[in-house]
């Protein structure tokens, strides 16, 4: 997937789309739970993601 795709063709495809200033509440730093498993989303000072477990 192009990381310059227009959010409203996956809204449209039915890809749930959602905003990482979201998920972080403002901060850098969100905790993402997966089938038990805790992964770290941080957004860089570049305004990049890294997603860790």
């Amino acid at each position: 997937m192009n990381a310059m795709t227009d959010p409203m063709e996956l809204i449209e495809a039915g890809i749930p789309v959602h905003d990482a200033r979201s998920l972080t509440d403002g901060g850098t730093q969100a905790r993402i739970l997966l089938d038990g498993q805790i992964y770290c989303l941080r957004i860089t000072r570049a305004g990049k993601l890294i997603l860790t477990k």
